[in-house]
């Protein structure tokens, strides 16, 4: 199990996506800017992807980049445009 999975919401096709743009552990997805890894996706794919996987990148991103979280902040859907 990689360390990303220890990232609540964060399952093993979410992880498998995130391998697929370079993100392998919680320091490359701190180093990462969730729009660029959703639009990589979508090129390497070569179709849209569901945008709810940029709103689990948006939170897999606050939540390893923060010690503290707001709770609200905790929930993926609450990452939507």
């Amino acid at each position: 199990m990689s360390d990303l999975k220890t990232i609540p919401w964060i399952g093993e096709k979410i992880e498998v996506l995130l391998n697929d743009v370079g993100v392998y552990a919680i320091e490359d997805m701190k180093k990462s800017d969730p729009e660029k890894l959703y639009d990589d996706l979508c090129d390497i794919k070569a179709s849209p992807v569901d945008r709810c996987v940029l709103y689990v990148f948006r939170y897999a991103k606050y939540y390893v980049s923060n010690k503290q979280h707001n709770p609200e902040c905790l929930k993926w859907w609450n990452w939507k445009d």
